[in-house]
């Protein structure tokens, strides 16, 4: 039997997989009637010793991802096979802020991300947040690859 999910939990990175991570994840939340949250983190490690406003720039980043993929996010908003709808923008070091702020409050029975997030500079030095997903969250993990 085909695994039911109830909630659904996608993180944004920005990266060439965005659409595809935001139309699977509403694709999935609602033939299974799930709640959905789209999460991004800003990297807080570059701006940590420049004094930044990071609710701010939360709410710039939160803004600009409204305005990039507004019609995806009205088809999650607006779609009434999906009973919840968030998206949650944090600044905070990636994989911590992701999993301890938004993924285990959430709490999904399934993760979905993008193969790489990161330039495959940053890739090469600090690994992929797919691969942080798989090992460290508690739940199925859906990882889109790239086209």
């Amino acid at each position: 039997m085909a695994q039911h999910y109830t909630r659904i939990f996608a993180a944004l990175d920005g990266g060439s997989t965005q659409e595809a991570v935001t139309a699977r994840a509403i694709a999935l939340a609602a033939d299974n009637h799930a709640h959905l949250a789209f999460g991004h983190v800003i990297d807080s490690v570059p701006y940590e010793a420049s004094g930044t406003d990071f609710k701010a720039l939360c709410e710039d980043v939160a803004e600009r991802i409204e305005h990039d993929i507004a019609d995806i996010l009205a088809e999650a908003r607006n779609n009434p096979d999906i009973p919840s709808f968030e998206l949650i923008v944090r600044a905070g070091r990636i994989t911590d802020t992701l999993a301890e702020q938004m993924i285990e409050p959430f709490g999904p029975d399934l993760v979905v991300c993008g193969e790489r997030g990161l330039s495959n500079i940053k890739y090469a030095f600090v690994g992929s947040i797919s691969t942080f997903l798989i090992r460290n969250v508690r739940c199925d993990v859906l990882v889109v690859k790239q086209n």
